[in-house]
């Protein structure tokens, strides 16, 4: 994987990372929210995987919120997606470890992620219900809806709906 270059996205990125997300669900619908968000989000924050000149990974953070609360700067991780020809890599892992890292750098208190519960904690990733947090959709699984605090303090005392950014409810 040494050929595989980590950085946050650029304009030269944006076709190739439409197909990424295309070929990764099998479906645009990630690949439409990705695309809306860039215009409607400016603070959304992308990464890529590079190998060579083409595009082979990508993931979106967004902010989110906690209902209820004044707490500003938790970002959620979706989609995060790889080239099925390169899954099993460590792509999607260096993607998640690129973000992680910025945002602990950024003083931001907490990531939040629905996903798969054997993949994510990895990263310290723990149900949300652990903290009295949970996802806005219903009939999401306790142990997918997940939570990295970052910053505990913050967060001590708050609980509440987490709520992802309105581009997400398509198709809901």
């Amino acid at each position: 994987m040494s050929d595989i270059l980590f950085h946050r996205e650029i304009p030269e990125d944006l076709d190739t990372v439409r197909n990424v997300n295309m070929l990764a669900f099998g479906q645009s619908t990630e690949g439409d929210i990705v695309d809306v968000i860039r215009l409607s989000c400016p603070e959304a924050i992308s990464f890529v995987a590079v190998e060579g000149e083409c595009v082979v990974g990508h993931i979106l953070f967004t902010p989110v919120t906690i209902d209820g609360s004044s707490i500003a700067g938790g970002m959620g991780l979706a989609p995060m997606s790889v080239l099925p020809e390169k899954q099993q890599l460590g792509i999607g892992s260096n993607l998640v470890y690129a973000g992680l890292d910025q945002f602990r750098k950024a003083d931001c208190p907490f990531v939040i992620v629905l996903g798969h519960p054997g993949y994510y904690p990895r990263f310290g990733f723990k149900p949300a219900s652990q903290y009295g947090m949970s996802c806005q959709w219903t009939g999401v699984p306790d142990e997918a809806f997940m939570i990295l605090v970052l910053k505990e303090e913050v967060l001590k005392g708050i609980q509440g709906i987490i709520r992802y950014r309105t581009e997400f409810d398509v198709g809901l």
